[in-house]
């Protein structure tokens, strides 16, 4: 487990918009995305190092693409669906879903295909301890040259050996509301 800051499962190169570090844009740069810090109620941040050496922290993952042709205007609530809860989080890289293609409702009216990348998971907050409210966030590699970070109802995943894809989002499944003991 994470307090406020820890490693990403596997680091990444990415290409950061230089709007968002430096005094005058230059385009993307390139960089390591290698961490993550959590604060409530702020978007995921994202540190990287720069070829120079020099460590950022903080960015929002609108700011990072993996392509220089990469989708303009990328907007923040396009890149995330919800703030983080609190400081204590967990990452994992879910082998079974390790580059599955999927797609993202990254907005009510907004879907795009894209790549899983790895999973975090919340803990130790008032909404990760409610059945109803707790949450993972899978961030995805899209294909139009962003990432996103959704929750799980708000992906589809296709497995070529099992899923039969239609790419239609599911209806009738309820939110877990009960917290389940064997004591």
């Amino acid at each position: 487990m994470n307090t406020f800051l820890g490693s990403l499962p596997k680091h990444l190169y990415v290409l950061v918009d230089t709007e968002f570090t430096h005094r005058e844009s230059v385009g993307f740069m390139p960089a390591v995305w290698f961490g993550l810090t959590s604060h409530p109620g702020r978007m995921w941040g994202c540190n990287v190092m720069f070829e120079n050496g020099a460590i950022y922290r903080n960015l929002p993952l609108h700011a990072l693409a993996h392509r220089a042709d990469a989708e303009k205007n990328w907007s923040k609530q396009c890149a995330q669906r919800w703030n983080c809860y609190g400081h204590d989080w967990s990452t994992t890289d879910y082998v079974y879903l390790r580059g599955l293609y999927c797609s993202t409702r990254c907005a009510s009216d907004r879907f795009e295909p894209g790549h899983y990348l790895f999973t975090v998971a919340p803990v130790n907050d008032a909404f990760s301890e409610a059945p109803d409210q707790s949450k993972e966030f899978t961030f995805v590699k899209l294909d139009n040259g962003r990432f996103t970070v959704q929750p799980t109802d708000h992906l589809l995943f296709e497995d070529k050996s099992f899923t039969t894809h239609q790419w239609i989002w599911p209806k009738g499944f309820k939110r877990q509301t009960e917290i389940y003991s064997c004591e």
